[in-house]
């Protein structure tokens, strides 16, 4: 009998997750397929973060994004392609996960994460993965506080140029907000304290070799496909370390940053994350750089 003439495959969960054993212990396995993960954005991380935590055999998921793909995701997000142009990212993304495991329950939220919607976004869910878009400040504000408040874990791998950075926000530990020291600010000031804080070590910032294609005014910067795979292996090992309650998990100020056109990994710590003095240097390199001279901002 040919290949071709062989029956469709019959889906079995321990015999699609095999090969995940040796790193995880079959006990380990069956407790990944029990748990839920929610991920906000299906775009440059987020799908890649679905699909790889399918394929470790989680159960469930909690998927959010309000968008449609089209032709500038193509350079980098994992379910975008020409057949799913105009196609509603999450119904996307879904359909990519359940063709990994059909026993997968996925909850879509289409309107993206809300305030009307991100009690039930987060109900039940097990760790928080941000795949959010950089400049989506006030969704980001709203699901990072609602982690804290309800003691679910966070990890958010960005990335950034040919690599990436991570950091965890573990209940007990410093928030979002200490850490990023947001507040009301304007969304240009966010937006520059966001591209500092996420990498204190800026790995990447060698080889911006065009500038103009950083305005964090007009909401643009530019990425990459290899920074957004980076992203999901990394976020993916937090999740597993998190969820199995094994290994060391560095939470912020802790974080790290691996740069594979640099060929460097290094570990930061930033006690008071922006408010560190070496972030406030930074931070005004960055705004003179990036927006102008405009003055800092108060705190």
């Amino acid at each position: 009998m040919t290949s071709r003439d062989q029956e469709p495959a019959h889906f079995q969960y321990e015999q699609a997750f095999a090969r995940n054993l040796g790193w995880v212990t079959p006990e380990e396995q069956q407790i990944l397929r029990g748990k839920r993960v929610a991920i906000a954005g299906m775009g440059g991380v987020g799908s890649g973060y679905l699909l790889t935590l399918a394929r470790l055999g989680i159960g469930a998921f909690h998927i959010a994004d309000f968008d449609c793909y089209d032709i500038p995701n193509l350079n980098r997000q994992a379910a975008s392609f020409m057949s799913t142009m105009g196609h509603p990212k999450v119904a996307v993304a879904a359909r990519m996960a359940q063709d990994i495991n059909p026993q997968i329950a996925i909850r879509q939220f289409g309107d993206g994460v809300n305030s009307t919607n991100v009690s039930a976004f987060l109900d039940g869910v097990d760790l928080y993965v941000d795949g959010l878009d950089f400049y989506a400040f006030e969704a980001r504000t709203l699901v990072y506080g609602h982690c804290a408040a309800q003691r679910i874990p966070a990890t958010m791998a960005a990335p950034l140029g040919m690599g990436a950075s991570c950091l965890n926000f573990l209940p007990g530990k410093m928030s979002f907000e200490e850490y990023f020291q947001w507040g009301d600010l304007p969304d240009v000031e966010k937006a520059l304290r966001f591209l500092v804080g996420l990498a204190p070590a800026s790995l990447h910032r060698g080889y911006l070799v065009w500038p103009q294609g950083v305005d964090l005014a007009q909401q643009r910067g530019p990425s990459t496909s290899m920074g957004c795979q980076l992203c999901a292996g990394i976020a993916a090992s937090q999740a597993l370390k998190i969820l199995l309650g094994r290994g060391k998990v560095l939470a912020a100020p802790h974080g790290f940053q691996y740069d594979a056109y640099e060929n460097k990994y290094t570990t930061t710590w930033r006690p008071g994350g922006n408010r560190h003095p070496l972030q406030r240097l930074a931070m005004a390199l960055a705004r003179r750089k990036f927006v102008g001279t405009t003055p800092p901002a108060p705190g």
